[in-house]
């Protein structure tokens, strides 16, 4: 099956509001709307606006369904500088106090394309660079580490996968 993973684009970032509740920034809707779909995919996004606004405006869609189980990491973490140097070690294998553990993310994420597969058409997943990392990385689908694989992906992305049930 064809399952493309679609990292949201740039989001409007505000220290006042938690992260899970970011739109898109103005740069990130012109990006979303630049990427190209397959036509007919199963449109499924996480329940973050962000993932969601991202997977519409690339399919031309005013609605997509939404499970939270893509959602991207749960976890505490301060407003600060070191915020990517932290998601790199995370997703590199470092556990951090209060954030989700990573084989929680990859089950969550591994169950959520499972209940959306549909064997004869694509299924399109808005996500979050590293929920997706940590699924990526638990079925051996990353060609080198981590870390290098998440830091390397751009808002928006999209990452084209054969994946097996």
């Amino acid at each position: 099956m064809r399952l493309l993973l679609v990292r949201h684009a740039m989001p409007a970032a505000d220290p006042g509001v938690p992260p899970q509740r970011w739109r898109l920034s103005a740069a990130g809707v012109e990006a979303a709307a630049r990427l190209r779909l397959p036509p007919h995919a199963h449109l499924v996004a996480s329940d973050e606006p962000k993932a969601a606004e991202t997977v519409r405006l690339a399919a031309g869609v005013t609605h997509v369904v939404g499970d939270a189980d893509f959602a991207e990491v749960r976890r505490q973490e301060p407003w600060d500088d070191g915020y990517r140097e932290r998601r790199r070690a995370y997703v590199s294998g470092s556990d951090h106090a209060g954030w989700e553990p990573r084989a929680s993310v990859a089950a969550r994420f591994d169950r959520a394309v499972a209940r959306h597969a549909w064997p004869d058409r694509p299924l399109v997943v808005g996500t979050h660079g590293m929920a997706m990392t940590c699924w990526l990385a638990s079925r051996g689908l990353l060609d080198g580490p981590a870390g290098d694989f998440w830091q390397a992906l751009a808002f928006p992305d999209l990452v084209d996968v054969e994946w097996a049930p």
